[in-house]
């Protein structure tokens, strides 16, 4: 399908993209593409094919959620920059 380049202009524009005048041929051919890929999906025969949230079937992917002992305090204050005894001590964000 061949897009003009006034078309190409005004979808730049919906779309927020500034196109050099050099880019306009090759961006209306690309969206040419698409609109004639979305055509020949829209002639296919689905009846009685439900639609679906995913093109694949997702599963559970987390872990068991096996409970462990914390981190004890000395350890989890190791490595910050800033400490007291029992905290961290982080930059002050409210006043």
């Amino acid at each position: 399908m061949a897009i003009d380049p006034k078309t190409v202009e005004h979808v730049a524009r919906l779309a927020r993209l500034d196109l050099a005048p050099e880019e306009l041929d090759r961006c209306g051919a690309q969206l040419g593409a698409i609109l004639d890929y979305v055509a020949r999906i829209s002639e296919l025969d689905l009846t009685g094919v439900e639609p679906l949230a995913r093109a694949a079937e997702a599963s559970n992917v987390f872990r068991e959620d096996d409970p462990r002992p914390p981190l004890d305090r000395a350890e989890a204050l190791r490595n910050a920059p800033q400490r007291t005894d029992e905290f961290f001590v982080v930059p002050r964000v409210v006043e």
